[in-house]
């Protein structure tokens, strides 16, 4: 089998091994979407945010509100103040039924893991979390937008609030970030998890054949995945494919996971090739 049919015929294995293809998840008389729906209105939530996170049309998300509504577990309103927006929340009643929930949802994974020795739950935890970290990394789209975008200098922003606080000299934002709508030869790329950005970076053309890297960042919740790693391969196909043939970038010091990175993609350090006070190394890889 190839690497499709090996993804396919493990999500047939787990879909069934865990029961969601009932309409009785965990025995509570309703089917998974229903029981996800409940554990994720918690506390309350707009429907529109319920419809982003689940990746739920609102036709669908209606009628399963509707049900969970005639049910007695959930009530649905304007939102104080705003009419126009729509929130669910939990009754007493459907509180008591997420409580219970979430017992038989732990009863249920001790019961599967009573079998396996200490080691063999290790390796089982150890292989979900990679296989989450992988599925996320996956699902993040990169996609080209103008630097002047919303999305673009919400990024950039959230990059230059790090580096104030981790550059002992501290970042001036204003003298060192792209200005908006200045980017004319070179590909601003931004990341976004079920669409919220989390990641940026940007190449532009310098002399020919030759391009710089830069602000490359990844938000504090989106680390660990590799999104890194990802944006900056994607920048450098892009200039590649755009008739670069040498990528440079700089970096500060203190930036030791960045530097890590770097030298791990194949780049070499190189003399500094400009006078930005936050430019400490420089790097440069063959395209």
């Amino acid at each position: 089998m190839d690497d499709i049919d090996l993804v396919r015929d493990f999500n047939r294995y787990y879909t069934r091994r865990i029961g969601v293809l009932n309409d009785e998840y965990l025995g509570q008389g309703r089917p998974l979407g229903e029981a996800r729906l409940l554990f994720e209105i918690g506390a309350g939530a707009d429907l529109r945010d319920l419809r982003r996170r689940l990746g739920l049309d609102s036709g669908y998300l209606s009628r399963m509100l509707r049900s969970l509504s005639a049910q007695g577990l959930v009530a649905v309103a304007p939102r104080p103040g705003d009419a126009r927006v729509r929130t669910a929340t939990l009754t007493p009643a459907g509180r008591r039924e997420v409580a219970e929930l979430e017992e038989r949802s732990r009863v249920y994974v001790a019961e599967l893991l009573e079998p396996l020795s200490p080691r063999q739950r290790a390796e089982l935890v150890e292989a979900q979390t990679a296989i989450q970290r992988l599925l996320r990394l996956a699902a993040i789209t990169l996609t080209p937008v103008p630097d002047a975008a919303p999305e673009a200098r919400f990024c950039l922003r959230a990059y230059a609030a790090e580096l104030v606080t981790r550059f002992p000299e501290g970042y001036d934002a204003e003298g060192a970030l792209l200005p908006p709508g200045t980017l004319h030869d070179g590909t601003f790329l931004l990341a976004a998890e079920e669409g919220e950005p989390v990641g940026c970076g940007l190449w532009q053309g310098g002399s020919p054949g030759t391009a710089e890297i830069r602000h490359l960042w990844v938000s504090p919740r989106a680390r660990g995945l590799g999104l890194a790693r990802r944006l900056l391969a994607a920048l450098e196909a892009d200039a590649a494919a755009r008739g670069v043939t040498t990528v440079r970038l700089g970096t500060h010091s203190t930036l030791v996971e960045a530097i890590a990175l770097y030298r791990s993609a194949g780049y070499r350090e190189i003399p500094p090739y400009d006078e930005s006070p936050y430019n400490q190394l420089a790097f440069e890889k063959p395209l």
